[in-house]
């Protein structure tokens, strides 16, 4: 018997959670417990086959509870489904199912098969099979509300086959009785008794469905050592007058219930959309009844996990049962005791920092700053500030400086005076960067200052002559590349032939650009007829496919 909880929200879904549905597995067959919107979505993501559902039982009338049934039957119909589908609950459900039926014009190629209860009834088993039944009980809700146990059959214990032989035994019909509990008179007389001959009996599992009820002695009977006992725990005991309002359970009920009635195993559902976290209602649980699990979607619980582990298997991804403060959450320092950053290359951050993260320097305001200027590390401070990141504008003590004003050529001298201006350094001996000589109008006559240029605009050159960019200075002027110089050295013909000369064209750079080009266009008239032909690779060589 394996249960897999479909839906755990209560009243409307979450971008996580879905409404209200479990299913139980039991050889190959599904039996749903209530069927919320889209159950029948969550049940195929599961990995249960909707064709396998032979019977659904509804707790009671609530919207979050049932309104997945007519999708679900809509989509029974689509498969051609022929075997009867038996639908337990409260009275209405026929009437709700065959209107919906009717505004669809829907009519089925199955048999719908209804055991509606009406309110005020005390206890009734709804389903009797050879190997389990299913018993209900009323809830203690605003409406009639149902509670649901589904209980194996007791099966007997294996016959000792050696020891009945010795015995006399024979028969089939003889080994039938003893496994039956009966004992067995052989011709001679001599009884045998069951006991002697069969091991102990094994006791069937049980899964009690509890939901949408206050605390109830019903519940106790229901869940009176189960298995499982799968009850809501919709509020936390902070909000109990919130849950007596609406005529629901807190954890801490779920798990009273669970210690009273003896269970195996509790598992909480049914969380209410203000809980994001549903392990706070886990916590509280535990403190009760410490074998409290929190039901996961989708995620299997197994009766007997040495046979059925395996057999369902989920097509999406299952969330973790982690706490959700741990969820993601990378190990510190990447595996290295003390915490801190973790240790992936250079030094990648646990709490999600970029790549090459790069830890600060923990600033200290006991030292001083260093003397003289110069870059002053510290670590966490404004640019602006003395010891804090770096100081560009030089070292020292004067207060707070002006980071677009320092001095950027002017660095580390005199401890933050002397500001001069970025375009005017280097004093009265140098000119202005924007009154510098022109650099095309250079040449051998460099006079005009201690640098070597004088005080022309630098933007405002050659203004007076109105000519244009191919209206330089002739070669003469400026030099031709290749006999640049005095006396007109030929730069080609006097340095070591190492390489082979240079075509001239990329040295005649003086002359007129169509000339340049009419020697490219000679050059694509080149006989290109004796160069070496290489074949295409077939067009199969190619991987891409």
């Amino acid at each position: 018997m394996i249960i897999v909880p479909l839906g755990v929200a209560s009243a409307t879904p979450t971008a996580k959670r879905h409404l209200s549905s479990v299913a139980l597995w039991r050889d190959g067959r599904v039996y749903l417990f209530d069927c919320g919107e889209n159950a029948q979505m969550r049940a195929l993501q599961a990995g249960l086959k909707r064709s396998k559902i032979d019977y659904i039982f509804i707790s009671h009338m609530d919207g979050d509870h049932f309104f997945g049934l007519p999708g679900l039957i809509s989509t029974m119909q689509l498969q051609r489904r022929e075997t009867p589908l038996h639908i337990i609950g409260p009275e209405g459900l026929r009437e709700f199912i065959q209107a919906s039926l009717n505004a669809s014009e829907i009519e089925l190629s199955f048999e719908i098969v209804f055991k509606e209860l009406k309110d005020g009834f005390e206890h009734e088993i709804v389903l009797d099979d050879s190997e389990y039944f299913v018993e209900a009980r009323p809830l203690e809700h605003k409406r009639l509300c149902i509670g649901y146990r589904f209980q194996e059959k007791d099966k007997p214990g294996k016959v000792d086959a050696k020891k009945a032989e010795e015995l006399g035994i024979t028969e089939d019909h003889q080994y039938k009785a003893l496994k039956a509990g009966q004992d067995v008179e052989l011709e001679n007389g001599t009884v045998v008794k069951s006991s002697d001959i069969v091991g102990d009996t094994k006791k069937g599992h049980s899964f009690t469905y509890v939901t949408d009820t206050l605390f109830s002695v019903n519940s106790l009977k229901l869940a009176y050592k189960a298995t499982i006992l799968y009850h809501e725990a919709t509020f936390d005991q902070n909000l109990k007058d919130k849950a007596e309002e609406t005529y629901h359970s807190t954890a801490e009920d779920a798990a009273t219930i669970a210690l009273k009635a003896e269970v195996e195993r509790l598992v909480i559902t049914h969380f209410s959309a203000r809980y994001t976290n549903q392990f706070v209602l886990l916590k509280e649980a535990r403190k009760i009844f410490p074998d409290t699990w929190v039901a996961t979607e989708l995620r299997p619980i197994m009766t007997d996990p040495e046979h059925e582990r395996g057999i369902i298997k989920a097509k999406v991804q299952i969330e973790s049962t982690q706490d959700n403060r741990q969820k993601g959450r990378r190990p510190s320092s990447g595996g290295r005791p003390g915490g801190g950053r973790s240790g992936g290359p250079r030094g990648r951050s646990s709490q999600g920092q970029g790549k090459y993260f790069r830890p600060r320097k923990r600033y200290d305001d006991s030292r001083p700053p260093r003397s003289g200027g110069g870059y002053q590390r510290g670590g966490g401070r404004p640019y602006d500030r003395d010891g804090g990141g770096r100081s560009y504008s030089g070292g020292g003590s004067g207060g707070r400086r002006d980071y677009d004003n320092r001095s950027y050529d002017n660095r580390g001298g005199g401890g933050g005076g002397g500001r001069r201006d970025y375009d005017n350094r280097g004093g009265s001996s140098r000119p202005p960067y924007d009154n510098r000589r022109s650099y095309d109008d250079r040449g051998d006559n460099r006079g005009g200052d201690s640098r070597g240029y004088d005080r022309r605009s630098y933007d405002n050159r050659d203004r007076d002559r109105d000519r244009g960019y191919d209206s330089r200075p002739a070669p003469r002027d400026r030099g031709d590349y290749d006999n640049r110089g005095q006396g007109g050295r030929d730069y080609d013909r006097d340095r070591p032939k190492r390489y082979e000369p240079r075509d001239n064209r990329h040295d005649n750079r003086g002359r007129d650009n169509r000339e340049r080009d009419r020697k490219n266009d000679n050059e694509k008239d080149i006989d290109q007829s004796n160069l070496p032909i290489k074949p295409r690779a077939p067009f199969d060589d190619f991987d891409r496919f």
